[in-house]
């Protein structure tokens, strides 16, 4: 008997638990990868181990293959110069190119969401479906207030933590080249 009130105590008290879990993180409905095509700054993002030496204007730039792939250059700025990692990206059919695969080095590979786009495309946001990690792109070094309000807000909407955001460094003057 104990047992059985037990067990009837863990599921009524579980019961408000599970009714404020998370809706599920979505990608925008389609994305224009010429449009997406090209340079973009990051403005904030989760902190990533991959990451860990990036001090400033850290950057990804996108451009599509012959073969259908997305080649994938991120590059930021160390204490002792720059660091690059290129990758590859590959679309996921029946989402309108707003949900990749990407991968730096075979055979991992990580799912790269657009969960937030501007209309002009000035701003994204990348993410994944665990929230473990999200990136605020901008097509130029810093955002406009309206448009950084616009972006968290987004962010925020699918439920991502704004308060782990890292806000990144961008120089005004163009970075030099190694």
């Amino acid at each position: 008997m104990r047992l059985a009130r037990f067990f009837c105590t863990c599921i009524l008290f579980g019961m408000p638990l599970a009714s404020v879990a998370q809706a599920p993180v979505h990608s925008v409905p389609s994305v224009d990868l010429a449009r997406y095509s090209g340079k973009w700054f990051e403005i904030a993002s989760y902190p990533m181990f991959f990451q860990r030496n990036c001090i400033a204007d850290t950057t990804a730039e996108y451009t599509s293959t012959s073969d259908g792939t997305i080649r994938v250059d991120n590059r930021c700025r160390t204490d002792s110069g720059f660091d690059e990692a290129t990758g590859t990206a590959s679309v996921v059919p029946g989402f309108g190119n707003s949900r990749l695969k990407v991968w730096f080095f075979w055979p991992f590979k990580a799912d790269y969401w657009v969960i937030g786009l501007d209309p002009e495309y000035r701003w994204a946001l990348v993410g994944n479906p665990n929230r473990k990690y999200l990136w605020l792109l901008s097509r130029t070094p810093q955002l406009s207030p309206e448009l950084l309000k616009a972006a968290l807000a987004s962010a925020s909407a699918q439920g991502f933590d704004l308060a782990q955001l890292r806000y990144t460094v961008q120089s005004t003057a163009t970075p030099t080249q190694p």
